[in-house]
């Protein structure tokens, strides 16, 4: 006899078990959330079952013994005559004890009688067995064995469930046997479907263990029908099933239906914020329609949107515009289902053809005749379609200061064009942005006429009121908790240091710090030093708050690592630093050139993230007023005074010309540290 195929067959019903339980907070013992029959005794399609000569893996622990162990602990309560179940194939139900062990996690069933000689029995653990929690088995478990040499096969699923309600009305129905069968034996005779009394006709297919009847037409809603597998028909070894087999099921009643699109079927000219609607021709259950049932593609991508429900309509809103002159699918699966459960009985798929819209500039930055535009401006113009990128460049994207060309780096994202000249506008100076015909949408569409617009920048630089530091400008650290050197020989040349309103004990590391032409003060040195320090406090609050209201002539933002910043007043909403690579102010020849950083928040420096002065920059006329903490990093070279509203570190081996002076934090220099008046 050939060896018996069932163990596929059990591994997908596993798999369907599995998949559809409800979770729950219990724990299983051998995965899965749902209590599924994981072994039993005899094994399934076991022969021999309590003869000596039967294999040991395919014997009973005795002739009147059947087991069924499970995946978790059962309630015990469940587990009954009701729910296990032993019978003769084709015979009586067998009498006898149901009994459950926890330990384990199995159920036993034991025969009143000895099993007859070579004979097929039938055991089935029903969906009555639950978990602890009230979870079910999620379809009855059947299998066979014989105590003969021969298996009988038998039906251990059929799809539909005998007695089940709300059928679609497009179901092929199934049946499922324990060991793949003859397929010449399955037929249209052996197979039947009848609406009472009236055959429904249908096409018979078979898949190993699998028998399939897919009617010719849909089912009839709202009807009882009857499948019947027929005792003719054969497994492989030639055995027949013991006796015929019929179930009934119900079918739902009217399936719903697509009634319109919006989007029409094969519409042209779409527009391209069109959102995507499907109205049914009954209320639908909005749970049902999701991203995964209700899609919309551009060829093979999915389209990324929002689905959305209310009365019979579905809406997709796609998250960005569609592309211009494309063809898009939609898709609705048959996985919607009305308020009663019907699915559709097909997918509905339609398509159509978004317009080929002309380009046109809908937004610039800085507007057509704008005034007081920033020196460091970056020009900007956004399309109403995307645009095809390689189509920028400095041909067709330009900015012209009468009849000069500025230079700049053109670029395109999404579907803004950008112009960043590679140097800071001229004051006073009234400029003309073009973008050409050149430029093309995706769909190599170009724009009716070029698009030309003008802007000026401010009739000068923000003229920079000197910052008098007054008293303050005699120290070259003022501080108000503490004064540290961490370590190394760091230098003050030719300043003061003071701290106020902490005391001399919080001044450390001097030496090996020193001090040339300059002396340490602390607020309890006496109170003629206490005086001089109070006001060297108010003069560097005066001068903080003087800085940070100056109005900005740019705002930049983080790192200004690589750059060259003329003089202004320059304004940073968070954050601010120079990192990796030197940041040159560049006086232009002017020797009382002034800059202001304010630095709504920390200030940082970087190895390699020096301040390099040009054009006879000096470093007593920059200032970098800081809204927290400042850091100068390793081995950089600093130039300037720092207003600090907090703390300033000096990281190892930083050289300052300039101030280091702090409000209310400290002041810590942590390794040979020099500090030069600037």
């Amino acid at each position: 006899m050939k060896k018996n195929k069932l163990l596929t067959t059990i591994a997908l019903l596993s798999v369907i078990l599995f998949a559809g339980c409800r979770n729950d907070d219990y724990v299983a013992i051998d995965g899965g959330p749902c209590p599924v029959v994981k072994s039993t005794t005899p094994a399934t399609n076991a022969t021999l079952v309590g003869k000596s000569e039967a294999p040991a893996s395919g014997q009973a622990m005795r002739t009147t013994l059947v087991t069924a162990t499970f995946n978790k602990k059962i309630d015990a309560k469940t587990i009954n005559a009701q729910t296990f179940i032993v019978k003769v194939t084709g015979g009586a139900i067998l009498s006898g004890d149901v009994t459950y062990n926890d330990a384990d996690s199995t159920a036993t069933f034991t025969s009143s009688t000895k099993f007859a000689d070579n004979t097929t029995y039938e055991a089935k653990v029903t969906t009555g067995v639950k978990d602890l929690i009230g979870n079910a088995l999620q379809t009855d478990y059947v299998w066979a064995f014989s105590t003969g040499t021969t298996v009988l096969p038998i039906i251990i699923a059929t799809d539909p469930a005998n007695g089940s309600t709300g059928v679609p009305i497009n179901k092929t129905i199934t049946a499922t046997f324990s060991v793949d069968m003859d397929q010449s034996t399955i037929t249209t005779s052996t197979f039947t479907l009848y609406n009472g009394t009236i055959a429904v006709l249908g096409v018979v297919s078979t898949n190993g263990a699998v028998a399939s009847y897919d009617p010719t037409s849909i089912l009839i809603p709202n009807t009882v029908y009857t499948a019947k597998i027929s005792k003719l028909i054969l497994n492989q070894d030639g055995s027949a099933l013991a006796e015929d087999s019929t179930w009934t099921f119900t079918t739902a009643g009217i399936p719903p239906t697509v009634i319109t699109t919006n989007p029409a079927n094969e519409a042209l000219n779409v527009p391209l914020n069109t959102t995507v609607s499907a109205v049914f021709s009954v209320p639908m259950n909005a749970s049902s329609i999701t991203a995964s049932t209700f899609s919309v593609r551009e060829g093979v991508n999915n389209v990324l949107g929002v689905v959305n429900y209310s009365g019979s309509t579905a809406s997709f809103n796609p998250t960005n515009d569609f592309l211009p002159n494309t063809l898009y699918t939609a898709h609705i699966t048959t996985g919607v289902n009305n308020t009663v459960g019907t699915a559709l009985i097909k997918d509905t798929v339609w398509t159509f053809t978004t317009a080929d819209i002309t380009p046109e500039v809908v937004f610039t930055d800085p507007a057509n005749l704008d005034a007081n535009v920033e020196l460091n401006k970056t020009i900007a113009a956004t399309f109403n379609v995307a645009m095809d990128a390689t189509t920028f460049s400095n041909a067709t994207f330009t900015l012209k200061q009468g009849i000069n060309t500025i230079a700049g780096v053109v670029s395109y994202s999404g579907v803004t064009a950008t112009f960043n000249p590679s140097s800071n506008l001229t004051a006073g100076t009234t400029y003309t942005a073009n973008i050409t015909t050149g430029v093309k949408s995706i769909t190599n569409k170009s724009m009716l006429s070029n698009h030309q617009w003008e802007f000026t920048t401010p009739a000068s630089t923000v003229i920079v009121p000197f910052i008098d530091l007054l008293s303050v400008a005699r120290f070259g650290i003022i501080s108000g908790v503490g004064v540290s050197n961490n370590a190394g020989a760091s230098v003050i040349n030719n300043l003061d240091v003071g701290i106020y309103p902490g005391a001399r004990s919080s001044i450390t590391g001097f030496p090996p710090a020193t001090i040339v032409n300059g002396k340490t003060y602390a607020a309890d040195d006496g109170a003629a030093v206490a005086a001089m320090l109070k006001q060297a406090k108010l003069d560097l609050v005066a001068a903080y708050l003087f800085a940070a209201g100056l109005p900005a002539s740019a705002t930049i933002s983080g790192n200004q690592g690589g750059k060259t910043l003329a003089p202004g007043v320059y304004k940073s909403t968070s954050t601010l630093s120079v990192d990796g690579s030197p940041l040159t102010l560049d006086a232009q020849g002017d020797p009382n050139a002034y800059w202001v950083f304010q630095v709504a928040s920390t200030f940082t420096t970087t190895t390699g993230g020096s301040i390099v002065l040009a054009g006879g920059a000096q470093a007593k006329n920059i200032f970098w007023q800081v809204g927290s903490s400042a850091t100068i990093g390793t081995y950089t070279t600093f130039y300037g005074n720092i207003l600090a509203l907090q703390s300033i570190t000096m990281d190892p081996y930083a050289v300052a010309t300039g101030r280091m002076l702090a409000q209310n934090a400290a002041v810590t220099m942590t390794s040979t540290n020099n500090i030069n008046k600037p």
